[in-house]
């Protein structure tokens, strides 16, 4: 067994070989709370969430850090402009992230570490790279001199010669325009930290080089993020990070995004989608195969005709995992080992494409089993439907989805008891042979929203496709 993912900084698809045999720990930088996310954020974590998931099959023991950043230019700009204060919007959009996640089936991470909280590993960092001579204070700002790191711009592969480096207000006193600020001098009403060099406030690069090296330690598995953080967030976090002595991450993974028009998803655009909006429009499961089944390098283009094609072949997945339960008379353990065709797509860097149409062969195989009433072998098709789909956070019967369907949980039992009465209508119809009668009824609930089958065991509703 041999995992190979695409390795940003190496520009290819490698062999993945842990530090720690049996082991793997991951780095994601996770959200910016400046407001609630959209559903190009929550993708970052989904696409992670499967690959932990993936590892955690292949029996490898998980360590998964996902930062969160609550101190930061913007999320200073917005407490301005709502009069509110930084920390009380940062907390607000911080359990957004996190509903958001726990909605779409997201595993918790092993530690979510907050910028704020790690003040001390910061100045410690600065102070090495200070006395190396990577780094310099100027006008209460400290900056990486990015001249004294010879390796830099390697992953975004840039010429140091053409760089454009970001900069932001009040960075004064550089000696080179192109080094960037880990520690922001402060400005009055601005929250600040005592240091050496006065009061000030992280740069968003060194939290995370800070946060990686105490979990994680001096090296590490696999970096991860979305493909806009390659600069300058990943260039700068491998600078400070390699120039204080660690050897940082091995192997650098990013995803694609989700975009509108051809733009990336953003707050800035104008066009992000709330993932507190959607959840109440579309039912979690479904999102997440939407954000969760395309290959995580490819992007995304939104639309609601693509969430529709999207539930409708969900929906197909899930009438089966339901009429095999019914034929069984009970719930159908999952499968000990996923089929090898679905292993090997999914070894083959994290290729969740491949590995979704081995599924929907398994459940064409269960569909042609049922139909010839062979139960046996329906029954074997659903386990190993149920394993692959445990894999991508997707199994219908996980007790995670139990009762899900935003659409209206709690009325479920209301709408079940009103339907269930007319389709008695309809029973009662075609019982004296009202075909017409019996028809009408059907019709008039598929009009509804509502699909209706019928199976030896007597008709089954669901929500249909929209």
């Amino acid at each position: 067994m041999t995992i190979r993912l695409y390795d940003t900084s190496a520009r290819q698809i490698r062999d993945f070989t842990p530090l720690r045999q049996g082991c793997v720990s991951i780095y994601l930088c996770g959200a910016t709370v400046q407001a609630a996310p959209h559903i190009g954020h929550i993708r970052s974590g989904l696409n992670f969430d499967i690959m932990r998931r993936w590892f955690e099959y292949r029996g490898l023991d998980v360590t998964f850090i996902r930062n969160v950043t609550d101190i930061d230019d913007k999320i200073i700009a917005k407490s301005a402009e709502q009069e509110r204060p930084w920390w009380a919007i940062g907390y607000e959009n911080e359990r957004a992230f996190d509903d958001g996640y726990r909605a779409l089936g997201c595993l918790p991470p092993t530690y979510e570490p907050r910028a704020t909280g790690h003040i001390t590993e910061m100045v410690e960092m600065m102070r090495g790279l200070i006395e190396r001579g990577n780094a310099y204070e100027a006008d209460g700002n400290v900056y990486f001199a990015v001249t004294s790191f010879p390796d830099y711009l390697e992953l975004s592969n840039q010429e140091l010669d053409n760089l454009l480096q970001p900069s932001g207000d009040g960075e004064t006193g550089k000696r080179d325009p192109r080094d960037f600020a880990m520690w922001k001098a402060a400005k009055p009403g601005e929250p600040s930290w005592e240091t050496p060099w006065g009061r000030g406030r992280p740069g968003w690069h060194l939290e995370c080089s800070a946060m990686a090296h105490k979990y994680l330690g001096t090296a590490f598995d696999i970096h991860g993020g979305g493909l806009d953080l390659i600069f300058p967030h990943h260039e700068n976090e491998i600078a400070q990070a390699k120039a204080y002595g660690d050897e940082f991450a091995r192997y650098w993974v990013h995803n694609a995004w989700v975009t509108m028009s051809g733009e990336k998803m953003s707050k800035s655009l104008g066009n992000s989608v709330l993932v507190s909006e959607m959840v109440k429009r579309w039912r979690p499961i479904v999102l997440r195969y939407y954000l969760g089944t395309p290959h995580y390098r490819s992007m995304i283009e939104y639309s609601e005709e693509a969430l529709r094609e999207a539930e409708s072949a969900f929906a197909r997945i899930e009438g089966f995992v339901q009429r095999v339960v019914e034929k069984a008379g009970g719930v159908v353990e999952p499968a000990a080992d996923v089929p090898p065709a679905f292993a090997e797509a999914m070894d083959d860097d994290l290729g969740v494409p491949q590995a979704l149409g081995v599924v929907h062969t398994a459940v064409r195989q269960g569909n042609s089993a049922l139909a010839a009433d062979d139960k046996e072998e329906a029954v074997a098709r659903l386990a190993e439907v149920r394993a692959m789909l445990g894999v991508l956070g997707l199994d219908p019967l996980d007790p995670h989805w139990a009762g899900d369907g935003s659409r209206g949980d709690d009325l479920h039992g209301v709408v079940d008891t009103l339907v269930r009465m007319v389709l008695d209508q309809r029973e009662a119809a075609r019982a004296r042979k009202d075909w017409p009668t019996a028809d009408a009824i059907r019709d008039q609930l598929n009009q509804s929203g509502l699909a209706i089958e019928d199976g030896p065991q007597g008709p089954r509703w669901s929500l249909g496709p929209r």
